[in-house]
């Protein structure tokens, strides 16, 4: 099956430990990624591994909307978390998040390991991407230290 790999590296100005706090909470995707709107059937019986199911919401011609129920598996390993992602049409994505400390922020490496039929892989790639970037900004805004009032 054809494969693409997406990486974007990105800094929020927190500690690793707070990224790391955020993206093992899995209702804290929901709005991270533009397109998941639900998390359910958390799972946590597993130490180290937290399974669940995601809904994206994908728009064609900006009105057909198509929600799309992905099953989740997310490992951790020390300051990294990663795991897989599997949907309907027989995609699959690997992904990787580590965190490494970088003065008073946290620069993190974001890599997408794209798996998919070649009909659906440019598709797959492009919404992906857009999510990949997206989240990157939106970690940055959450975790942004609050503004003190002076």
């Amino acid at each position: 099956m054809p494969e693409t790999v997406l990486t974007n590296t990105f800094h929020v100005d927190t500690t690793p430990e707070a990224v790391f706090e955020h993206l093992t909470t899995p209702e804290n995707y929901v709005g991270l990624s533009p397109i998941v709107i639900a998390v359910h059937d958390v799972d946590r019986s597993s130490p180290g591994v937290i399974r669940y199911t995601a809904v994206e919401r994908f728009r064609f011609l900006g009105f057909i909307t198509h929600d799309n129920p992905i099953k989740v598996e997310l490992f951790t390993e020390g300051l990294s978390l990663y795991g897989e992602v599997r949907s309907p049409g027989n995609i699959r994505m690997g992904y990787r998040f580590d965190l490494h400390a970088d003065g008073d922020r946290t620069r993190i490496e974001d890599r997408l390991d794209l798996r998919a039929p070649w009909f659906l892989l440019r598709y797959a790639a492009g919404e992906a991407r857009k999510v990949q970037l997206a989240r990157g900004r939106i970690l940055a805004e959450r975790l942004a230290p609050a503004e003190s009032a002076s």
